[in-house]
């Protein structure tokens, strides 16, 4: 069996759509502080956590089945390299999405507006969107991030402690699923409860995105709209916590063992 097999292809592109559309949340927010339009930022927003969080269950069966289709020999060595890749795919989903910042954040500007304009009906802006006349306009918004973006933030602006706890819980986030599976092979009579635990660990890292990120992010956005905030700063914070992102994916890499080690290990007392 190949390591880029068909089924890991697909995987890997869920898992780069998945990572790329979170990273470009942070557009959103940003193109709301701009437009001075949060509220209705906040509904296309979570449209795009809709599709993330959608494209996260549907990768997950056939993640499994990697597992299913392991060859009993060697079925550590195969899951582990196969599950590497998809962690590769998550990283490079969040540079996709760091490289796509400027763009989205000139075209859900214009989305926002769009959206306050057809009274909040998303169908009528993705009909709207997807028109050939806003197609071609959205081309010419095509461009990459400008180390002016970072030029204003001052070293008491970087939330460092938000830093870490954003990149902490981007790896747990990362790897929930996949530490699940794998620690189902190093534990195989409980499988299933092994397999289950994934829902909670992704559950647990939402709960502290919400907790300790969203909040921060959304006050600084309102800072900007009050006037209170600079927005060249309110963009510079907001591409150091897309760079934390990055980072979290990378330590997932050196977490994922260990990680799925620490719930073959839990499962005994489930």
């Amino acid at each position: 069996m190949g390591i880029l097999s068909e089924r890991l292809i697909l995987i890997s592109l869920f898992i780069f759509i998945i990572h790329s559309i979170e990273t470009l949340a942070y557009a959103v927010r940003l193109s709301g502080a701009r437009v001075r339009l949060l509220a209705s930022a906040l509904s296309l927003f979570n449209v795009m956590v809709i599709v993330s969080r959608m494209a996260n269950m549907m990768q997950q069966p056939f993640t499994g089945r990697l597992v299913d289709n392991a060859p009993k020999e060697n079925a550590f060595q195969f899951v582990e390299s196969q599950f590497r890749v998809i962690i590769g795919a998550s990283t490079l989903g969040t540079i996709m999405g760091i490289l796509l910042l400027p763009t989205f954040i000139a075209l859900f500007s214009r989305a926002i507006v769009h959206l306050s304009e057809e009274r909040g009906s998303i169908p009528a802006l993705l009909k709207k969107g997807f028109s050939k006349e806003y197609f071609m306009r959205g081309i010419k918004h095509i461009h990459l991030p400008r180390l002016s973006y970072i030029k204003d933030i001052k070293k008491k602006d970087i939330p460092i402690k938000l830093f870490f706890i954003n990149m902490l819980i981007t790896a747990i986030y990362t790897i929930g699923v996949l530490s699940a599976l794998y620690a189902s092979i190093i534990a195989p009579e409980r499988s299933a409860t092994a397999t289950m635990a994934s829902g909670l660990i992704n559950g647990i890292a939402t709960i502290l995105l919400t907790i300790f990120i969203d909040p921060k992010i959304s006050i600084l956005a309102d800072d900007v709209v009050n006037q209170r905030g600079s927005y060249n700063s309110l963009k510079g914070v907001s591409l150091m916590m897309m760079t934390s992102r990055l980072l979290g994916t990378i330590l997932a890499q050196l977490l994922f063992i260990p990680g799925a080690e620490y719930i073959a290990w839990l499962t005994k007392f489930m």
